[in-house]
């Protein structure tokens, strides 16, 4: 059971960091699957450990990450993204779940394209154009950095203490049911 839930909480971190960043979370399972000995990918999954992968995806994080520190091509970047994101979001939920589960690739796909289209949602449709309107794009190359680091930060916390993604989990969900309910109060008076 333990082991069930670490792998949980792993797909669940990994499609989130999915959301600020594509590529980044797909290069960190890719890396450690062909280095190291913590993860072992299963096939479709390990071709993410195949080094031309890896060296297509050091490419990608290149191009997106330049893409993301340059006044409105971030916006245009976005916009791709919102279709690029949540499917990197499923197959880092996807290859990541079917380690320790038996989980349905199409749920553990759907699961992972929800979350990472969230956070994706939350960052190019909430955040950064609130950034964007309060500092005239000023502050937009620090909260990108802050949002590739935020996104490897996770990407392999969720690998190696993953009982960290779901203690950050578990808060969220409360704090977003704690907001939900203190709108609904104010709302009704």
């Amino acid at each position: 059971m333990p082991q069930l839930l670490a792998g949980i909480f792993t797909a669940f971190g990994l499609s989130a960091s999915a959301g600020l960043n594509a590529y980044i979370p797909l290069l960190v399972v890719g890396l450690l699957a062909h280095y190291t000995n913590l993860i072992n990918l299963t096939k479709p999954w390990d071709t993410l450990s195949n080094p031309w992968i890896i060296l297509m995806l050091c490419i990608l994080i290149i191009i997106e990450m330049l893409a993301d520190k340059i006044p409105i091509i971030n916006h245009i970047n976005d916009l791709i993204q919102t279709i690029i994101r949540p499917a990197a979001g499923a197959i880092a939920f996807a290859a990541s779940a079917h380690m320790v589960t038996n989980i349905h690739p199409a749920l553990a796909l759907a699961c992972g394209l929800l979350v990472a289209g969230t956070v994706h949602v939350a960052k190019a449709g909430v955040i950064r154009p609130l950034v964007t309107a309060s500092t005239g794009g000023a502050a937009n190359t620090p909260v990108s950095i802050a949002e590739d680091i935020t996104s490897t930060l996770l990407s392999v916390l969720a690998i190696i203490l993953p009982i960290v993604i779901g203690t950050l989990m578990i808060v969220l969900a409360a704090f977003i049911i704690h907001w939900f309910y203190k709108r609904a109060d104010t709302q009704t008076t």
